[in-house]
């Protein structure tokens, strides 16, 4: 099982290019902790801007800081940073294209026992609605540093949303082709497509989905996120206008989500293995 988190994959690889540009600069709302930017503060401090508990602000900040020529990437909270600060997100980044990579941590349910004002489950609803803004939910620590590799060569704002804790592995390496905006077939099949995160969910790959649905004719779709306005209505938008096929989206409910750890929480509302296994034959007996 792999021990290390996604953000601290994050940290590490802007530390390797923070030591080469200047540009790069990280900005926390008293997260450094949580966001595991403790090292990147110490290694660069000239390079580190800590704003206090004030979500709004670090968005403005980071947006102020882009429009210098700087690389801003402003890591929060996502149940915070996505709720708190949707006003700047929306006119300080993304209507004005600022450069600002917003990395909102602990995201879905990694806070899972503080409950509801922790949850972040609507962060990809709203976000995904504001034109201007990527949207991008790494798979493991692999896909994690080709993630922060090309969103420093990527000109534009983006939101990225992590868990907190270390995920399985789903590649082997990174000998595979990252590209911001395309999909990755994990396996070839005829019967079904299941669509998970990550990948990019804006842009959202348009053509793999509509190549699946002609492929398949079913698809699921599971996201630890509400099954309103995140992966699954993304994936069905396209569907319903390009080929409408069987869709099923796994996510939680329009209910507050219990309170628990992230596993008991994943194991109640289903989205599991098994559970994913049970919806799939579901769907070819039909």
């Amino acid at each position: 099982m792999n021990k290390v988190p996604n953000r601290q994959v994050i940290c590490d690889t802007l530390i390797e290019h923070g030591k080469e540009d200047r540009n790069i600069i990280v900005v926390t709302s008293d997260s450094r902790g949580s966001a595991s930017m403790v090292s990147f503060a110490n290694t660069l401090p000239e390079q580190f801007v800590e704003v206090g508990i004030a979500e709004q602000d670090l968005v403005g900040i980071s947006a102020g800081l882009a429009a210098c020529g700087k690389k801003p990437f402003a890591a929060s909270p996502a149940s915070f940073l996505t709720m708190r600060s949707i006003e700047q997100i929306k006119v300080d980044v993304a209507y004005s294209k600022t450069n600002v990579k917003l990395i909102g941590i602990s995201g879905g349910v990694s806070y899972g026992a503080l409950g509801m004002s922790h949850h972040s489950l609507q962060d990809i609803a709203s976000v995904r609605s504001i034109p201007g803004i990527a949207i991008i939910l790494p798979a493991d620590r692999f896909e994690t540093k080709k993630m922060t590799e090309a969103l420093l060569k990527y000109n534009g704002p983006v939101y990225v949303r992590i868990g907190r804790n270390p995920v399985e592995d789903v590649y082997e390496d990174e000998n595979y082709e990252y590209q911001i905006g395309k999909s990755v077939t994990m396996r070839e099949g005829k019967d079904l497509t299941i669509i998970a995160t990550g990948e990019t969910v804006k842009p959202l790959d348009e053509e793999a989905i509509v190549k699946a649905a002609e492929d398949t004719g079913r698809i699921i779709t599971i996201e630890e996120h509400s099954i309103f306005g995140g992966l699954g209505a993304a994936v069905s938008e396209v569907v319903v206008q390009k080929k409408p096929v069987s869709v099923r989206i796994l996510g939680i409910p329009d209910e507050a989500a219990i309170a628990g750890s992230s596993s008991e929480i994943f194991q109640y509302y289903g989205l599991t293995a098994a559970n994913l296994c049970k919806v799939s034959k579901e769907m070819l007996s039909k």
